[in-house]
């Protein structure tokens, strides 16, 4: 197996979560230490940086870097869990979004923003993870946070389905942009797909395989 560097890009499926699927690498490649930049959901596709051994100490700057998404979004409905995880409820639409209704919609978007998280995250709420806080019938106050969001572009509208591609900054929640667009468009929406395409300079393509040992 060729010597991998210490801080590399994989490409975490669909379906585990990324603590563990950072486990499974740490069984394969034998190592002691390990640690990754920016988490995805379990519904959630895409680059997971990982850093072995000492390249765990370069992490906390990859963080920090820009990321860019791809993203379907489902209008008409609302999720408990901003995604298609949660439990749906259906919301009465008057009138179906234009393509230049939802164009002018995204760009309010663009800039520094107020994100309120996810009720369903890891964000501490007294302590204790807000997700844990809604599995016992609690609902955690979740206060705004500063988010940038550098771009988004429309890449297909057919309703009740939106694809997007956004470029942000570190700290933002693309469940919580999707649930936006929709309340803002007044239809109500989720996120239904995600696919996180970059971090940094690290792409698609750079990606290692970890079976091979190799860049994709």
């Amino acid at each position: 197996m060729k010597e991998l560097p210490r801080v590399f890009a994989v490409y975490k499926p669909k379906g585990p979560t990324s603590a563990h699927f950072l486990n499974e690498l740490k069984r394969k490649l034998h190592v002691k230490k390990m640690g990754h930049a920016g988490t995805l959901d379990p519904l959630a596709s895409g680059i997971l940086v990982v850093g072995i051994n000492e390249g765990t100490k370069d992490l906390h700057k990859i963080v920090q870097r820009e990321k860019e998404y791809q993203a379907t979004v489902r209008f008409g409905m609302t999720s408990t869990t901003d995604d298609e995880e949660g439990e749906k409820s259906e919301v009465e639409v008057k009138q179906i979004p234009s393509e230049e209704e939802v164009k002018r919609i995204l760009q309010r978007f663009i800039g520094t923003i107020d994100q309120i998280p996810p009720a369903f995250s890891a964000i501490k709420i007294k302590g204790q993870e807000a997700y844990k806080l809604v599995r016992k019938g609690v609902t955690p106050e979740m206060k705004p946070r500063e988010a940038k969001i550098f771009k988004i572009d429309l890449m297909e509208y057919s309703w009740p389905i939106l694809k997007i591609k956004v470029t942000t900054g570190p700290g933002v929640y693309i469940r919580a942009l999707a649930r936006d667009i929709g309340a803002k468009l007044g239809v109500g929406a989720y996120l239904a797909d995600l696919e996180r395409i970059r971090v940094g300079e690290f792409t698609i393509r750079t990606t290692f395989n970890i079976i091979e040992a190799g860049p994709r």
